[in-house]
């Protein structure tokens, strides 16, 4: 009864093959493996080429947390760019603050120029093995391609086998200007005062391989090296770069990383190790072949940008494009770049605990002075160690002071971030996060605000005019701020009673403000209603993500719905996360169909063919939140209760989970079939508290692995409390029945057109 590798995908793959057009990929187990369908099953999420992609939003891209390649046509010529974008790769200069003197900064490019005019490409994004293969057709032959970002090494290796005619391709390196994007004047975004680009690039050579040097002018250096080798019919491109500030010590790094890397076939081998591990760590299918590809697609995504130990994702993740956003964004994307990292059991891809951790020391001198001693706060936009630098409209918010006009009081951006890590402690119960970087943090964070709320006449704290990102207009008791402070409160009661300062959190809880509302829902904050179309849907956080007003309390759910509908009322300004956002509330909701409604509106106005993302520039947490908003609709885990199937809609009727983690530290594996829940597993890592929703019909019954009955109860409301210790597994299902617990793909509900330019 137990579930295993062996019995996760093996048996009936088969039947998936057909939902996705064009495409008959193989089942089989490799030889002598442990594949069982893994493979066939994922290359279903497959993107595909057959049309030659024009910019970032529509071609294939690498990366592992560091080292980032976008690939598609270099404009106006007969070449393929292979960008090479670093997430380390910044500038130093705090005097022009974070969107300038902070920047990500750009590195290059190669073009990959043939013999002949280009006539046709097909390619493949292998995300089962994170390659891109394929071939481009060309007036003089063919070439045959292969292409990796190493998922442990700060290298991009492209391996090209041309026919006879094609022999004489090209690789050419093309460096970029060392200036923030943001300077641009396609974006209108003048720089201060005093900024310059830094110096020109210095190409030289070192024996057999190439070196692009780019000094800095605040010291320092970032290195691209080069080397070309040929075995055989292939000619393989390796390509690294370093980065070092204040030394200059890239150069040696990176001309070592090219020089020990071995042929590309074994280059592959732990690569593919890596990632094939990876994946099997969960497992989701649905019969929305598309949207089933989609989430895996993702999944893909996020390990390419993300890395415990890497950098926070800028606004573009490692793939710097020319943007007006060329720094980390605090107020939503960061927040929603890293939810779908809980319920995919990828912890080991949480940036943000890890800097919030190590930069932990510079977010006190992100407040103003005079409230250094004891508080903390997080600006608007920061580079990768969480610095702001200078701070004006220009060149970076800073965090504001409430009840100042100027600069913009925006000031709830780091609790907000410390909700992220919240998350990560209740997904994996790791009491070191908690004691360590939550407690301390949110602490200062907390404390931040307290200087600045007061009692009004009414005898309720009120808080000062504060910014909710980002509506433009300041308002007392914002709802973006009352909502983090009784979040903040109750999360330091819940961990932390016996701190002096408990006292005054429970002070804030029992006389807080009410959130203000109007007849249309939830305002802005006092006096300020929501009466604009608006992207974000910060003065919404109470109902999502902080479930403080949610829809199993009864009271609520009129404002809830009204909030919900009088927000995406207004067209005009809404933008790709209002739909996830919107999704996932209606999953709170328990409205399955309105949720696959609003996935459904993101993906025919907002999603590129690659699954990417824009405003402006190119943005990624869209794409990255609306696989969140799908795991809310299949798991919810927040207040103590794991619900499964919550908010699926009808065509749903089949679905598989596996190891899908939840608060509490349970993963949870579960089957629905013919639209009913079948069974469901839990396994509990902490020995925390268990209480279920399994949505099975009848009599349950509740055992262990070889069936023996394990000691449960129903609650009052129906919820199924189970006794589960530390490495203890229960299962559940209907009495009297015999389900098969393997899990496998479920069969697509129809034919579906792969991701990319099929």
């Amino acid at each position: 009864m137990d579930i295993t590798r062996r019995t996760v995908l093996g048996g009936a793959l088969a039947g998936i093959a057909a939902g996705a057009a064009g495409i008959t990929p193989a089942f089989a187990a490799e030889p002598g493996g442990d594949d069982f369908g893994w493979a066939g099953f994922l290359g279903t999420a497959d993107l595909h080429w057959r049309r030659m992609p024009k910019t970032w939003y529509e071609g294939p891209f690498l990366g592992n947390g560091f080292l980032g390649s976008g690939i598609y046509a270099e404009p106006g010529r007969n070449a393929i760019r292979f960008n090479v974008q670093h997430s380390q790769v910044q500038d130093h200069r705090p005097e022009f603050g974070s969107l300038f003197g902070l920047a990500r900064l750009p590195i290059g490019y190669f073009t990959l120029e043939p013999v002949g005019a280009i006539t046709a490409i097909d390619w493949r994004m292998d995300l089962w093995n994170a390659e891109l293969t394929g071939t481009i057709t060309t007036a003089a032959g063919s070439l045959s391609l292969r292409a990796i970002v190493h998922t442990g090494q700060s290298l991009l290796a492209v391996e090209i086998r041309p026919s006879e005619g094609e022999r004489g391709f090209q690789w050419v390196f093309h460096p970029a200007v060392a200036v923030s994007p943001r300077a641009d004047p396609v974006w209108n975004k003048p720089p201060p005062d005093g900024y310059t680009a830094n110096p020109p690039v210095r190409l030289s050579g070192s024996g057999d391989a190439r070196l692009a040097v780019q000094p800095l002018l605040a010291g320092g250096e970032h290195v691209t090296a080069w080397r070309e080798v040929t075995r055989g019919g292939a000619r393989t491109l390796y390509t690294s770069v370093a980065w070092s500030h204040p030394a200059k010590t890239a150069v040696a790094r990176a001309l070592s990383t090219v020089r020990r890397a071995p042929a590309f076939s074994a280059l592959t081998q732990d690569h593919r190790r890596w990632w094939h591990d990876y994946y099997r760590r969960s497992f989701v299918s649905i019969p929305d072949t598309r949207l089933q590809g989609f989430y895996w697609i993702q999944l893909y995504k996020v390990a390419s940008a993300a890395r415990r130990e890497a950098p926070v994702m800028a606004t573009s993740g490692p793939w710097l494009e020319n943007t007006p956003w060329p720094a980390t964004w605090w107020n939503l994307n960061v927040q929603l770049e890293y939810w779908l990292i809980h319920g995919s059991n990828h912890l080991e891809l949480d940036a943000v605990s890890c800097a919030l951790d190590k930069y932990r020391g510079n977010l006190t001198g992100q407040v103003a002075s005079p409230y250094q001693s004891d508080s903390a706060g997080i600006p608007r936009t920061t580079d990768m160690t969480l610095l702001n630098g200078v701070s004006n409209a220009t060149s970076g918010f800073p965090v504001g002071i409430p009840g100042r006009d100027t600069p913009t009081p925006e000031v709830g951006n780091l609790t907000w971030a410390l909700h992220n890590v919240w998350l990560s402690y209740r997904h994996t119960m790791d009491r070191s996060l908690l004691r360590n970087t939550l407690v301390p943090l949110l602490r200062k964070a907390v404390n931040y605000y307290l200087h600045f709320l007061a009692p009004g006449p009414d005898g309720k704290l009120h808080l000062p005019p504060t910014f909710s990102p980002e509506y433009g207009v300041n308002a007392p008791d914002c709802n973006y701020d009352l909502s983090l402070i009784r979040w903040g409160c109750k999360t330091l009661l819940q961990n932390a009673p016996g701190d002096p300062l408990a006292p005054r959190w429970r002070n804030v809880l029992a006389t807080l403000v009410d959130y203000p509302a109007d007849v249309n829902g939830y305002m802005i904050g006092a006096g300020v209603p929501f009466a604009k179309s608006h992207r974000h849907y910060s003065h919404l956080l109470q109902i999502y993500p902080l479930y403080d007003v949610t829809w199993e309390q009864p009271e609520h759910r009129q404002i809830i719905e009204t909030s919900l509908n009088h927000w995406v009322g207004f067209e005009g300004a809404l933008q790709g996360y209002t739909f996830t956002g919107a999704a996932s509330i209606s999953a709170q909701m328990l409205r399955g169909e309105q949720a696959a409604f609003y996935l459904g509106e993101l993906q025919q106005r907002f999603i590129q063919p690659n699954t990417m993302y824009k405003e402006s520039g190119p943005v990624i947490e869209t794409p990255l939140s609306a696989a969140k908003s799908m795991q809310d609709m299949l798991v919810q885990s927040w207040g103590g209760v794991v619900r499964l199937f919550p908010a699926v809609p009808a065509a749903w009727g089949d679905i598989a989970l596996r190891d899908f983690r939840t608060e509490g530290a349970f993963l949870l594996s579960a089957s629905r079939a013919a639209g009913k829940t079948r069974w469901l597993k839990v396994h509990s890592e902490a020995g925390a508290p268990c209480v279920l929703r399994p949505g099975i019909e009848g009599e349950l019954a509740v055992t262990d692995a070889r069936g023996r009955s394990r000691r449960w109860r129903r609650l009052a409301n129906g919820d199924v409390q189970v006794e589960l210790g530390r490495g203890e597994d229960a299962f559940v299902f209907r009495k009297g029945d015999r389900p098969d617990f393997a899990v496998r793909p479920v069969a697509p509900g129809g034919a579906s057109t792969p991701w990319g330019l099929p």
